[in-house]
């Protein structure tokens, strides 16, 4: 029995080895760096553990994206659930997506691109984008109620994804140029919209 424990916990552990690596990796050099062997080394773990322990790279990859995002969906979740005014979370979530969530950001749009040409990890991706979206959908239903903002909630979710990713492409990109001022006028929008209320 012992040994079977054993097992599972040498397993777990280099399988988050493998994960970890993956997404230092995905940062640093982009999906189209990353070899068997590669990771493996990265890893500091033999590179027949790669393929033993999740089939293909395209696995690791789309499990780190996975796991990762797990962590960051939690966080969001109690941030949105938190006792405090709206405004206040669109300025915490907006000061993730611009200052803490950079290497999440590469991540995705590193396994955004590679599943451009990938219909088993398009999937897996898509199944990602629609926990984001539920995340959303569950945190500005009441909210856009209260503002009195007249779109429908899936296409205010949609329009939140889009600007994000829009946000996340041009600064991955080096590309600042009104971003700042773009979000202040969208907190000058809710905190108006706030103060009417």
């Amino acid at each position: 029995m012992s040994e079977v424990a054993g097992k599972t916990a040498a397993r777990s552990a280099a399988e988050d080895a493998l994960l970890d690596a993956a997404e230092r990796l995905l940062v640093d050099v982009g999906y189209s760096g990353i070899t068997t062997r590669r990771l493996a080394d990265e890893a500091g773990l033999n590179h027949g553990l790669v393929h033993y322990y999740f089939g293909s790279i395209e696995n690791v990859l789309a499990r780190t994206l996975e796991r990762f995002t797990e962590r960051l969906i939690e966080r969001q979740r109690a941030m949105y659930a938190a006792d405090m005014p709206f405004i206040e979370k669109w300025r915490t979530a907006m000061r993730y997506l611009v200052e803490e969530d950079v290497v999440y950001e590469k991540v995705w749009l590193e396994l955004q691109a590679l599943g451009w040409n990938n219909e088993g990890l398009r999937d897996r991706l898509a199944a990602v984008e629609s926990e984001w979206r539920a995340v959303l959908t569950e945190a500005f239903a009441a909210p856009r109620e209260e503002l009195g903002i007249e779109i429908p909630l899936d296409a205010l979710v949609s329009l939140v994804v889009t600007f994000n990713l829009g946000i996340m492409i041009e600064r991955l990109s080096g590309i600042t140029t009104g971003h700042e001022e773009l979000l202040t006028w969208i907190d000058d929008f809710l905190e108006a919209r706030w103060q009417r209320r």
